[in-house]
This record gives structure tokens, C-alpha cells and sequence, in this order.
């Protein structure tokens, strides 16, 4: 393998230090840089203006402001916050001959995008958790479902994304980089990273395989046994309505759960054919600009109570 030498190096004893990365992107092919360019804008577009619609509409509407509606608000915000973390660095990427970004910068990337990726796994946890107490214990449900108890679920999904995002960006500083500092990727991911560090990474895979086994095994777990108890339930409704509103509530989080674990499962499932980094790349996209795009669309589109606050709220706008 040809050995490619760091733009900027600090000498250290040992060798050296990597100050700036440069990202790969998605193809070397100048002709399609100004198609993907605008691909990407236009799903940038869409999803902030969803994403911030879909936000307003919720503080707006007071018949939205109840505990499923909270928890998709936080969704929705989280998406928004997703997209700036990654889109314009991968917009100005198309536009620009090189792709760099500072070690700094990239750690701080890093960060950001497993601490909303983090936060997502937890958020649409306890929205599986909610709906199992809105159709299995609706008599309960206004009491144990409480603002301050939503809030405090909230508050927990946050802090658990911070930590397991200090855990990723800890131990990723306290490797070296000092051979090369070409990422084969469009953004500073945990994998692409640990494949250029001259450090023993053994210790980082081993820490980061349990960190994201622990999040995603807890939250498939709990999501999976919320709607088993969900689908008990269902079954003991004797009327079409009944059914017809049990699935309405839940097909919309079904649906975005789906997406966001499904392509993100893609993503990190090592396999050993040729076109495994560019297919990791194509799910990735999936899951960190598709799916955020498409949340705001799912809970609008398939949601009565969105249309009817979205329809009060532009004859009040007309008015």
C-alpha cells in the first residue's frame, strides 16, 4: 500500500503527530461532485424546514402539547441538530478541491454526531415505552406519564448520549495518528479513524463494541417488550376502532424505528467483499440524512392530530 505522508505534522519522539484529516467524500469523479452537491442541499432544505416546522407546529398547538407529542418534539429537534453537524462540511466538500478538517474539528464532529446518535437510540426508546402505557394502561396513563416525569426521561436520554459520546471521543484522543491522514469516508467516524491510528486499537474496539452493544441491545430490548405487550393488548380489542387506533398511534414510531436501526445495523456489519466501504457509506447516509429527513414527513403525513394543529395554524396565519 503506498504510504501517504500527513499535510502537517508536530515532531514527537516516537514520529508524529496528525494535526488535519483529509475526508474522502463520497467519489473522486469531478463530474458528479455538482450533482451531489445538490442532492445533498436539497435534502438539507427539506429536512431543517420539516424538522423546525414540525417544532413550531408542536409549541404552537396547545392540543398538542402532551407527552407523545413531547417526545417527538425532542426527535425532531435532535434530526435538526444532526444536520448541521454533518451536511455543511459535506456540502462545502463538493465545492472545494480538498476536503481538510483539523484534528480539533474532527474530534468535535465526532462527538456531536455520537452524542445525537445516542440521544436518537434513547429518545425512540422511551417513545416505545410511551406508547405501551398510552394503549396497555390508559387509565394510568396521564398520571404516570407526568411533564415532570417526561421531562426527567428526557433529561436521562440526553445525559446517557453525553456519556457515551465522551466514551467514543475520549478514547479516540488518546491515540496517535502518524502515518496517514486520508479518512475513506465523508465524515470522522469511529471505524474509519481507528484504521489510520498507529496506536494499539484494541482496547478502543473492545470499549466502543460494548459501549454501542450496551445501547443498542438495552433499547431493542425494551422497544421489543413494549410492543410485544402492545400487540397483547390489541389483540384483546374486540372493536375495528379499537385496532384502527392502536396501530395509527404506533405505526409512525414503528416505521422510524425501522429506519433508524435497520440502516444503521447495515452500516456497521464488517463484511469482507470489495464494495464493503462503499456500501457502509451509502447505508450511513441512510441513517444520518434520509432518516431525519423523513421523520418530520412520517409523524405529519401519517398523524390526524398534526394535520388538524397544521390546518388550525394556517387559517390563523390567513387571518
Amino acid at each position: 500500500m503506498k504510504k501517504i505522508t500527513p499535510l502537517k505534522t508536530i515532531a514527537m519522539e516516537n514520529g508524529s503527530l496528525v494535526t488535519e484529516f483529509i475526508l474522502v467524500g463520497f467519489t473522486d469523479q469531478p463530474d458528479l461532485q455538482l450533482s451531489l452537491f445538490f442532492l445533498f442541499l436539497m435534502n438539507y432544505v427539506v429536512t431543517v424546514m420539516g424538522n423546525l416546522s414540525l417544532i413550531n407546529l408542536i409549541c404552537l398547538s396547545s392540543h398538542l402539547h402532551n407527552p407523545m407529542y413531547f417526545f417527538i418534539f425532542n426527535l425532531s429537534f435532535i434530526d435538526l441538530c444532526h444536520s448541521f453537524v454533518l451536511t455543511p462540511k459535506i456540502l462545502m466538500s463538493f465545492v472545494s478541491e480538498k476536503n481538510i478538517i483539523s484534528f480539533a474539528g474532527c474530534m468535535a464532529q465526532l462527538f456531536f454526531f455520537c452524542f445525537f446518535v445516542h440521544s436518537e437510540c434513547y429518545v425512540l426508546t422511551v417513545m416505545a415505552y410511551d406508547r405501551h402505557m398510552a394503549i396497555c394502561k390508559p387509565l394510568l396513563y396521564t398520571v404516570t406519564m407526568s411533564p415532570k416525569f417526561c421531562s426527567l426521561l428526557m433529561l436521562s436520554s440526553y445525559m446517557m448520549g453525553f456519556a457515551g459520546a465522551m466514551v467514543h471521543t475520549g478514547d479516540m484522543v488518546r491515540l496517535s495518528f502518524c502515518d496517514s491522514n486520508i479518512i475513506n469516508h465523508y465524515m470522522c467516524d469511529i471505524f474509519p479513524l481507528l484504521q489510520l491510528s498507529c496506536s494499539s486499537t484494541y482496547a478502543n474496539e473492545l470499549v466502543d463494541s460494548i459501549t454501542v452493544g450496551s445501547v443498542v441491545i438495552v433499547s431493542s430490548f425494551i422497544i421489543f417488550i413494549s410492543y410485544a405487550l402492545i400487540l397483547s393488548s390489541i389483540l384483546h380489542i374486540s372493536s375495528a376502532e379499537g385496532w384502527s387506533k392502536a396501530f395509527s398511534t404506533c405505526g409512525s414510531h414503528i416505521i422510524t424505528v425501522a429506519l433508524f436501526y435497520g440502516s444503521g445495523l447495515f452500516t456497521h456489519l464488517k463484511t469482507s467483499s470489495v464494495g464493503s466501504v462503499d456500501q457502509g457509506k451509502f447505508f450511513s447516509v441512510f441513517y444520518t440524512h434520509v432518516v431525519p429527513m423523513l421523520n418530520p414527513l412520517i409523524y405529519s403525513l401519517r398523524n390526524k392530530d398534526v394535520k388538524l394543529a397544521l390546518k388550525k395554524t394556517l387559517r390563523r396565519t390567513a387571518n
